[in-house]
């Protein structure tokens, strides 16, 4: 699984002109699940993500997690991340998984950075055409990758 984490002052999705989802203080987090991926990769990255001393303490210096400063999680599905470059000019999604393996462990994924943080966490829609905006607070972009945990 490869996450994308962006600290946010706000972060909200749209679909046809409607707004879905949106948090204020938080992270937005943009996901991609390959045919791979487990739950032992949803647990480590959801311990991660929540943990991640990324926050600012009464200093400014990044100090504090998601939970000391009881922010907010919005999570998209992103089968994008997943994409091969190597090859000509037009990327390859093949690696990202189908969404039969790929929507539940998103949806097991929600639901464990739920029980993490105690509170409900705002999502996209599988599949659906959506209008992402945010405002990247810092800004702070953090990439993970499960298969990396080195």
């Amino acid at each position: 699984m490869r996450v994308v984490i962006q600290r946010v002052s706000e972060a909200s999705v749209t679909i046809d002109k409607q707004v879905k989802s949106k948090i204020g203080t938080g992270l937005m987090i943009l996901l991609g699940i390959e045919d791979a991926d487990n739950i032992e990769d949803i647990d480590w990255l959801c311990r991660k993500i929540v943990n991640m001393r990324i926050f600012p303490d009464d200093d400014g210096v990044m100090n504090k997690s998601l939970l000391e400063v009881n922010g907010e999680v919005l999570a998209v599905s992103q089968f994008t991340l997943h994409a091969s470059t190597k090859k000509g000019n037009r990327p390859s999604y093949i690696q990202a998984a189908k969404p039969e393996i790929a929507i539940p462990l998103y949806e097991k994924f929600v639901a464990e950075l739920q029980s993490l943080i105690e509170k409900e966490v705002m999502t996209g829609e599988f599949g659906a055409d959506m209008k992402v905006s945010l405002i990247n607070d810092g800004p702070v972009t953090i990439l993970l990758d499960s298969k990396n945990k080195q």
